[in-house]
């Protein structure tokens, strides 16, 4: 069990948007770890709900669901308090909660530009800086989901991409600004699960996605989760590094 050597209490991590997808393999993997976990959500209340449950049952009393609106003003600094609250601590914030939908440059409206902007780079800043002086407390860290299209845009993908590319940063300017309590570091996945809705991509698009990475294949969201363990409890020595989940994509050459 992750255990504070001084209380003897466990570590706490808030995971925003955790009710499905990612975030919540993120959420079961650092809770079979031994930490209680805050799955921060939206609008999948049923999906929260029944992911805490589950934790609750392998755990009692280490899951707690809370809802949040991240584009609402100060929403942030209430999610942080409301976290803190819970067990009196917070050890690891992860701002993996985000919004991906095409926007074609010349027709990108002001309200898609501040929807995008606001939930992948405003709200991990400001729960970042609402977190800050908690996570300080516990020598803990930040985890920032980014993706490989900070460095690679994708086609069509404009304001997206833009929008993880100041997260990339981000992660850069918190490490030196939070240092020497508080790690900061991220995680950029490719392939990992195919987006949904109007996002979704035909059978063609998906086997060119896969046979642009170098391992040929599509990862799995273990494979974030497992890094996002790593970085949490055992990369001690490491902040202000993003690290590539991707299937080696980013160095192919190939797709955009």
């Amino acid at each position: 069990m992750q255990t504070n050597q001084a209380d003897n209490t466990p570590k706490v991590a808030l995971i925003t948007g955790a009710a499905r997808r990612v975030g919540a393999e993120i959420a079961r993997t650092l809770h079979a770890a031994g930490m209680n976990i805050i799955i921060h959500y939206n609008a999948s209340e049923d999906e929260a709900l029944e992911c805490c449950k589950k934790l609750n049952q392998e755990r009692d009393k280490s899951a707690v669901a809370l809802r949040g609106d991240l584009l609402l003003p100060e929403s942030e600094v209430s999610l942080v308090q409301q976290a803190v609250g819970i067990w009196q601590r917070l050890d690891v914030l992860v701002n993996n909660a985000s919004r991906y939908y095409r926007t074609k440059f010349g027709k990108v409206t002001e309200y898609s530009w501040d929807d995008l902007m606001s939930c992948n780079l405003k709200a991990p800043f400001f729960l970042s800086q609402a977190a800050a002086p908690h996570l300080a407390a516990s020598s803990g860290c930040i985890i920032n989901i980014t993706d490989i299209r900070a460095e690679r845009p994708f086609h069509d993908y404009s304001v997206y991409s833009i929008s993880k590319s100041g997260l990339s940063m981000m992660t850069k300017v918190l490490a030196k600004e939070l240092a020497p309590l508080v790690r900061v570091n991220a995680i950029a996945p490719g392939p990992i699960l195919w987006p949904e809705g109007e996002n979704a991509l035909s059978d063609g698009e998906k086997e060119e996605i896969i046979e642009s990475t170098l391992l040929l294949r599509p990862g799995e969201p273990q494979d974030i989760a497992k890094t996002a363990l790593f970085l949490a409890t055992e990369a001690n020595y490491t902040t202000g590094q993003t690290l590539y989940v991707d299937g080696g994509r980013a160095l192919s050459g190939k797709g955009g």
